[in-house]
């Protein structure tokens, strides 16, 4: 009998510590992160929150490719040539629906401009939370269905990589990562992200 005791105590030790350390990825998954990378990354920290890289030191984006929340292929290297917004959010995200409004309308506002809008949504367990999202805010653009968060990890070490959710990372149109913002965007601030890019050549 006295022998089993501390085996299930021990126990008990470890399945509170992993409920701990779940519990913490969870609050921190949601909002404002932290900017980091390597001393390689070259990105300078603008005063809106978007760190942004000149185009000589840019580096490639990451093959992102998938199913969208309604179920189609999608392949964000298709959008080469074209400016391509890719906002990471989740549903039961508070910032998240703080700036979906934001990201629809600018949207739909640089459609006209060689800007392609796409989401990646996350850490939701079934399509239908996001297309309920979807439909709610308007979005007028795709999302990859990316429940599990496998994507942002594609991201390459030392690049302006997303953090938390939500983050923005700006493609430009030769397919390299040219800025992102950790947390969510004002719409002022969103269009002053975009409108360098569109101007770019």
């Amino acid at each position: 009998m006295t022998s089993r005791a501390p085996r299930r105590t021990r126990r008990r030790i470890t399945l509170l510590a992993a409920g701990a350390a779940a519990a913490s990825l969870t609050l921190s998954a949601c909002g404002d992160g932290a900017s980091g990378g390597s001393a390689q990354t070259r990105f300078v920290q603008g005063k809106n929150g978007v760190d942004t890289v000149k185009q000589g030191d840019r580096q490639p984006a990451p093959a992102l490719s998938g199913e969208t929340t309604t179920g189609k292929k999608l392949d964000v290297a298709d959008y080469k040539g074209k400016v391509v917004i890719l906002n990471v959010w989740g549903s039961w995200c508070g910032p998240c629906i703080a700036e979906a409004d934001n990201f629809a309308k600018v949207a739909h506002d640089t459609e006209g401009k060689g800007v392609q809008f796409i989401g990646i949504n996350t850490r939701d367990s079934e399509k239908s939370q996001a297309t309920s999202f979807e439909e709610e805010h308007k979005v007028p653009y795709p999302s990859l269905f990316d429940p599990t968060g496998r994507l942002m990890l594609r991201f390459p070490k030392g690049s302006l990589n997303p953090q938390s959710i939500p983050s923005t990372i700006a493609i430009d149109r030769h397919g390299k990562i040219a800025a992102r913002s950790i947390g969510p965007l004002t719409e002022d601030d969103l269009r002053k992200m975009v409108a360098p890019l569109i101007a770019e050549k």
